[in-house]
């Protein structure tokens, strides 16, 4: 098999040796090529034709954001993941470049990581994205089970709207948030996987959107109705209830799944606070974080929602709910939020997605 050809683009030398050397270490990954700056990545792209590149956001001359723009224009399906820093000014220009089309994003290792832990890192971080955006996994099949144990809705009530969401995310969440009335009748808990900074600026950015606030959760805030929160990055997210009002709560447990914050985290506390009055949606990201959460979800009686495969930047996350008979419904994302809508006014059932 032929391996994955990445071009790298950076105008930090440090940077491209520690992502050739990232790369070297699997076998199923080659480096096509490497650009200091934007112009010689749009000259190289058809010189080597690469199925991905890696895009720093911030360079001279011709910047992150506008090479992005060209690739869009001359290359729409050529997969791009932005390379940033983690810092307040990249994190808004790196759901700038989301917006514009690029697939995914990792953060650059910080000054104070030894080059061991640095490429550790994006080992994980960066080269897992790379096979999924390219489908080395191979495409996901739905196994059904016909003993699978089955979930009864109790209640037609939902006193709490839960999502999870990773890869494509922040662009889902712009699809759904800006079709979504003011004044509902529950709160909205996201949980989207995201690094410190990233997530505040994605609140941002939403609250622009939307006709309500969407606020990074605070420890402690009360949660209103009609307005939504997002984890912040690096905690975990959970609900409490105080007599007939819930708060947020954020520490610093273990991760799960790899992840905090952690979808699965969120979606318990939720049922601990609601009990069954709970709507937990699952969009597009990769691994099964908030599979078991929505078991738990169903086990107390109350709904869940996925994607779809066709419109999921990478079906993972829902199809693992849905593998595992979970989802009451499975929509496309332009359909999200009529169905957020409906069952907060007391609709009975969703209509059911095609499971293929």
């Amino acid at each position: 098999m032929a391996g994955i050809r990445v071009l790298i683009v950076d105008d930090s030398v440090v940077a491209r040796k520690m992502l050739t050397e990232t790369f070297s270490s699997d076998p199923e990954i080659e480096v096509a090529g490497l650009a200091s700056n934007g112009n010689i990545a749009l000259q190289k792209i058809p010189q080597v034709s690469p199925d991905i590149i890696t895009l720093d956001v911030e360079m001279p001359d011709l910047n992150g954001i506008e090479t992005l723009k060209q690739i869009r224009a001359l290359y729409p399906k050529l997969p791009v993941i932005m390379f940033s820093a983690l810092t307040a000014l990249a994190s808004s220009a790196t759901l700038d470049a989301l917006a514009l089309g690029a697939n995914d994003y990792v953060t650059k290792p910080t000054q104070n990581d030894s080059p061991e832990k640095a490429i550790q890192q994006l080992r994980s971080d960066l080269i897992p994205k790379i096979k999924a955006l390219i489908n080395r996994e191979g495409p996901r099949r739905i196994r059904h089970d016909p003993g699978q144990k089955k979930y009864r809705v109790s209640s037609d009530r939902i006193a709490l709207v839960c999502i999870g969401v990773s890869t494509g995310g922040p662009n889902a969440l712009d699809r759904v948030f800006r079709t979504l009335p003011a004044g509902l009748p529950a709160p909205i808990l996201v949980v989207q996987h995201m690094p410190p900074l990233f997530t505040k600026t994605l609140a941002e950015k939403l609250t622009s959107v939307a006709a309500f606030p969407v606020w990074e959760a605070v420890d402690g805030q009360k949660l209103n109705n009609g307005e939504a929160y997002i984890a912040p990055g690096n905690f975990h997210m959970t609900v409490q209830r105080h007599g007939d009002h819930f708060f947020a709560a954020l520490n610093q447990d273990m991760p799960e799944n790899s992840c905090r914050p952690s979808v699965d985290v969120m979606f318990r506390s939720a049922v601990r606070a609601a009990s069954a009055d709970v709507l937990g949606i699952i969009m597009t990201g990769m691994g099964q974080d908030g599979m078991r959460g929505c078991e738990f979800i169903k086990q107390a009686g109350g709904r869940v929602l996925a994607q779809d495969e066709a419109t999921s930047v990478i079906w993972g996350m829902p199809a693992a709910v849905v593998e595992a008979g979970l989802a009451d419904s499975v929509v496309p994302l332009e359909k999200i939020s009529y169905e957020i809508r409906r069952l907060l006014a007391g609709g009975v059932s969703a209509e059911k997605g095609a499971l293929t």
